[in-house]
């Protein structure tokens, strides 16, 4: 599973400082990393809003579609998924039986991920429409570097305000060749039992059939984002 950021409590200065930044710039209101830069460290074990019981006679895995939410987007299409999942060696997605595109809900606001394995299903959840990231404490560097990799673009708008920014071409690219491929390397990893462990596989999992197929550093070396332009 791959947690987005969950926000500690703030002062009222902190707040009143956030406030007056979003009341000059549009940006997305959460970021998909904890405060510590880990992936499933809080609750990994929180299960969807939507279970699917494995059947164990799925022919071939479904792609479910749902609304994403107010202010909220698909960044990747079934067909994408499909094409993606292709070009896996296809034992892999012999267990696989459900990819759904998640709706955000008021609990995955609270606590938000990119995505999730869960059973025999694979859940992949909604951006903001804006494709900004916005963190309040310092990232740590594996999350600026993991990002980087598959072009995003951090800068400082405000003090104390780390924003990421995508285009919808490299957040199309990080969550197919990262987010899925991560989920996936959780479905097929049957060796592993203890957490740490698992997060480990599916992180190289993840750049073993992710990013290194895909053209590692040389395909994503030129990719840059164009940075918007709010009206104050």
């Amino acid at each position: 599973m791959r947690l987005r950021r969950q926000y500690p409590v703030k002062s009222a200065l902190r707040s009143a400082r956030r406030q007056a930044v979003q009341s000059h710039v549009s940006w997305s209101q959460r970021a998909r990393r904890l405060q510590f830069g880990a992936r499933n460290q809080c609750e990994p074990f929180t299960p969807p809003e939507d279970w699917h019981e494995p059947t164990g006679d799925e022919k071939d895995y479904r792609v479910i579609v749902q609304s994403p939410g107010e202010g909220y987007q698909h960044v990747v299409t079934p067909e994408q998924i499909r094409q993606r999942l292709e070009s896996v060696p296809q034992h892999f997605l012999e267990e696989l039986e459900i990819v759904q595109l998640s709706r955000i809900t008021r609990k995955k606001k609270s606590f938000p991920c990119y995505g999730m394995q869960w059973g025999a299903t694979l859940y992949i959840y909604p951006l903001e429409e804006s494709l900004e990231e916005i963190y309040y404490s310092p990232p740590r560097p594996e999350v600026i570097n993991e990002s980087k990799m598959y072009g995003g673009q951090w800068d400082r708008p405000e003090q104390g305000v780390w924003r990421l920014s995508w285009t919808p071409e490299t957040i199309a690219d990080f969550y197919l060749n990262n987010i899925l491929i991560h989920e996936l390397g959780h479905l097929v990893d049957d060796r592993n039992t203890n957490y740490t462990d698992r997060e480990r596989y599916a992180e190289w999992f993840a750049i073993e059939h992710g990013y290194l197929p895909t053209g590692g550093s040389t395909a994503r070396r030129s990719r840059q984002v164009s940075r918007r332009h709010h009206k104050k």
